[in-house]
């Protein structure tokens, strides 16, 4: 097993399985000084750290193969002081409150730019964003509740719809569409 210090360098690890986006990250990464180390899939992305534990990663929530909350562990538990920041193009509370507790530093929403993301992962401080003028409709608020009942379960579709009293195939068909506009 390699293991990579922590003095190292800037070695990255990215993980989405969005081959052309991943490309394009990768090489706007590496113009930023940044060893990248690139994974298509959860179980290439636990693979690349059971050989080497990059001091910063930058991991999609929705993998073909599974949730990159588990690379996000994964990594947390074999560096601690990794720096680490979960994209999604499904943004929700319970989301981007599990990924924080797992040990993320940031949580973003697709695309996010490799000048913005390199901010995050050096610690700069980027500008906080402004409260909303209006508050969440009704049907984002329904689908913010089903995901923190659905994080909670631990992404078990079965017992979210038993907690929610709602057939098992109705709630998968919510959490297969994007979340609803404010």
């Amino acid at each position: 097993m390699i293991d990579t210090p922590s003095g190292d360098g800037k070695q990255l690890l990215l993980v989405d399985d969005d081959d052309l986006w991943l490309k394009r990250l990768a090489r706007a990464m590496e113009r930023r000084g940044y060893e990248v180390l690139t994974a298509g899939s959860v179980a290439e992305g636990l693979e690349v750290l059971r050989l080497r534990a990059p001091g910063f990663a930058v991991v999609d929530l929705r993998l073909g193969d599974g949730n990159g909350l588990d690379v996000v562990e994964a990594l947390r538990a074999r560096r601690p002081d990794a720096r680490i920041v979960v994209l999604t193009g499904y943004g929700a509370i319970a989301t981007a409150v599990a990924a924080i507790k797992l040990g993320a530093v940031d949580y973003l929403a697709k695309p996010a730019d490799a000048d913005e993301l390199d901010l995050v992962l050096s610690g700069a401080d980027p500008e906080r964003p402004t409260a909303p003028e209006r508050p969440m409709s009704a049907d984002r608020v329904r689908w913010e509740h089903i995901q923190r009942i659905y994080e909670q379960c631990n992404r078990n579709v079965s017992e979210t719809a038993r907690q929610l009293n709602m057939h098992r195939r109705t709630l998968q068909r919510i959490l297969a569409k994007r979340s609803p506009k404010e």
